[in-house]
Parts: structure tokens; C-alpha cells; sequence
């Protein structure tokens, strides 16, 4: 258990809360939203410009990080906050989840996966034990224990199968795990079946992390099956550590998240809209490639602070689009990152004021009214 990670909760509104956890590279409050930075950059984005809205942590993977530029040319450079000029909380992926996405011909054994490269076809073994490894030379903040993200739908049989081989990775790499100064945190797998999720939160506590990942959602289940696998997951967590809600970016998923005591949330969803033209407002999504758009030469939201919508017109935001300029992406990219943040940051204050429930419903009625999440 690393020895400079203390998470301390704050305030309390139901089962939603504020709290705050030290890091190697500083305080963050929580609930907070992580942008995603893959390979060492949150795409188009500058470090000024996460500050500039208000981002506390991103996030690395270990897997992409692995295959290019190698995280031994990241230890050379001093490790991932040297080697991107960031220097503030890191947390990295454990690689688990990009491995069952995208590598191609993968084979699943207790060893781990060999899998084929999805770059250039070579193959490439990932074990628990080599997930952890790069991620200490990445020298990440936080890093992940390695675990299978099963699909949906799958048979209970494989779930429990492939869970109880997780929980055996998972004490691989807890064990192998050297940094003090680096956090690791386990991941409560066991897909819609709640007496799997129930085993796998308890398997991982007793092995003890300095926090714990709800896993395998958001991967095409509906809607009420997410709901299940978010209460079912974090009904056994311990309440003295931080709960992260892995690869969730929709506001509806987020509040949820926080209504039930979630602290951490990230996704590719913010800037993946942006650079398909589409913008998170209040009022629901708007499609920037609109022809409407072409003469409005208001604000994508009057009310947000963003430096896009300071300083930017729709009119302007769609030419850029349409003339497929980089500057468009990266000027939506800010604005769709800060509305999230925006909302959870509303939430905080809610929850401050004990009326969490009330905001949350307030919220999604207004953004559900018109284009829906």
C-alpha cells in the first residue's frame, strides 16, 4: 500500500461525497472527471489548457504507451510527467481493456495474453506482472492491476471463469508492486451477475488496494444492466477508499456514478465528439455540422466560462469543421471537456448544500429534453 496516497471524505449527501486523496503530484477533489490522455496527450490539448479548465489528473495507457514509444524510452526520459511536461496526477490503465479490444488473435492463459500487435501484426505477451512493471516505469500516480473487460453479452460460465483468473492477477501484480510513491488499485469485474460482482469487491479488498475500479460497463449492456453493475459493484467497497467508474463520459452515467458514491469518472467521449463535430451543452447535443450553424454567430452555450465559448462563434467553430482545420477539434475538445467538468463541479456544490438528488434530476431533465445523452 503506497504510503503517500491518503483519501480523506469531506462531505456527505447520501451516498454521494466529496473527498479529497493526495497524490505524489498533488491534492485532488473528488468527484472528478479525467480526461483522457492515451499516448501522453490529451488530443490537440496543451498542459495550459487542461489547467486552464480546471483538470486535476489525466489519464496514460499502458498499453498504447507500451507498443509506442516503449515506456523504457519513458523511464529513460524520466518517466511519464517529465517525458509530457505534465506534472501534475497521472493515473495509468493497466492495458486490460485495449488488449481485449483491439489486439487481434489473442490468447488467454493463466500466464496472461499474447496477443498480436494491432500496429504492426508482431506479437506481444502481457502478463500481471509486466503490466505492473510498465507501469512503475511510467511512474504513473495510480496505476491499475491487469484484468479481463469480458464483452456483453457472455454466459455466466465464462464470467466466472475468466473473474476468478482476474483475482489470481490481481494478487500477481499487487505482489510484484514495488513504488511507494505510486497508488494501485484493483478492478471489481464480474459483468451483469451481481453474486460475481459481490465476490470479486470482496476477493479484491481482502487483498487490499490503495483504491478500486468498477470494470466492464459501459461496453453496449443497456441501460438498466449498467445501473446493476454500478450498485452491484460498489455495495461492497470500503467506504475509506476511493472508488473509480472506469470509461464512463455520459452525463446521465456520471450522476449516477456520484448518487451512489462514486469518485472518479473518465472517457474518450468528450473530445471524440468534438472531433466528430458534435458539442455537449446544456440543453443536449448539437451537430456543429448543421447548416444552421452557419450564420450563428452566438456562443455554443452563453453560460459557459470556456475559452471557446469566450472567445468563439458556432459560425466560426463550423467553417473550422467544415474545412477540416485542427483548430475546430481542439477548440470543441476544450469546450465538451469543461462542460463535464461544469457538471460535476455542480454536483459538488449540490452536494455541499445537501440537495444532490435535486440537482441531478434538474439536470438530466433539462439535457434530456432535447437531444437526449
Amino acid at each position: 500500500m503506497s504510503k503517500d496516497f491518503v483519501f480523506t471524505v469531506i462531505h456527505e449527501d447520501g451516498k454521494a461525497r466529496i473527498a479529497t486523496f493526495k497524490t505524489s503530484h498533488g491534492v485532488i477533489e473528488t468527484p472528478v472527471f479525467m480526461p483522457v490522455g492515451t499516448l501522453a496527450t490529451v488530443k490537440t490539448l496543451s498542459k495550459e489548457e487542461l489547467d486552464a479548465l480546471g483538470a486535476q489528473i489525466i489519464l496514460g495507457n499502458t498499453y498504447h504507451l507500451l507498443l509506442r514509444p516503449t515506456s523504457a524510452l519513458i523511464a529513460e526520459a524520466g518517466g511519464l510527467h517529465s517525458f509530457m511536461n505534465y506534472q501534475k496526477p497521472i493515473l495509468t490503465d493497466s492495458g486490460g481493456f485495449q488488449v481485449f479490444s483491439l489486439a487481434k488473435s489473442r490468447k488467454i492463459t493463466e500466464a496472461g495474453v499474447t496477443f498480436k500487435n494491432h500496429l504492426n501484426g508482431a506479437t506481444v505477451f502481457m502478463s500481471p506482472e509486466s503490466s505492473i512493471k510498465t507501469q512503475e516505469e511510467l511512474g504513473s500516480d495510480i496505476a491499475m492491476s491487469f484484468d479481463e473487460c469480458v464483452s456483453y453479452p457472455v454466459s455466466y460460465e465464462y464470467v466466472k471463469e475468466s473473474l476468478a483468473r482476474t483475482l489470481r492477477w490481481a494478487k500477481r501484480g499487487k505482489d510484484i508492486h514495488q513504488r511507494k510513491d505510486q497508488a494501485l488499485f484493483g478492478i471489481v469485474q464480474g459483468g451483469e451477475f451481481q453474486d460475481l460482482r459481490e465476490q470479486s469487491a470482496r476477493s479484491l479488498v481482502e487483498i487490499g488496494f490503495d483504491g478500486y475500479a468498477i470494470g466492464g460497463t459501459s461496453i453496449g449492456e443497456p441501460k438498466e444492466v449498467f445501473q446493476k453493475m454500478l450498485v452491484d459493484g460498489v455495495r461492497y467497497l470500503p467506504f475509506d477508499k476511493p472508488r473509480y467508474l472506469m470509461g464512463v463520459g455520459s452525463i446521465d452515467y456520471i450522476l449516477s456514478g456520484i448518487e451512489q458514491g462514486i469518485d472518479m469518472f473518465d472517457c474518450v467521449l468528450p473530445t471524440r465528439l468534438a472531433r466528430h463535430g458534435s458539442l455537449m451543452t446544456m440543453d443536449g447535443r448539437i451537430n456543429i455540422k448543421n447548416e444552421k450553424y452557419r450564420s450563428d454567430f452566438t456562443p455554443i452555450e452563453v453560460e459557459c466560462d470556456c475559452y471557446t465559448c469566450q472567445n468563439y462563434t458556432k459560425a466560426y467553430l463550423r467553417h473550422l469543421y467544415i474545412c477540416d482545420e485542427t483548430l475546430g477539434k481542439r477548440l470543441m475538445s476544450i469546450h465538451n471537456l469543461r462542460f463535464l467538468m461544469r457538471i460535476v463541479a455542480g454536483a459538488k456544490e449540490a452536494i455541499k448544500a445537501k440537495r444532490f438528488l435535486e440537482y441531478k434530476e434538474a439536470t438530466l431533465k433539462r439535457f434530456g429534453n432535447k437531444r437526449g445523452f
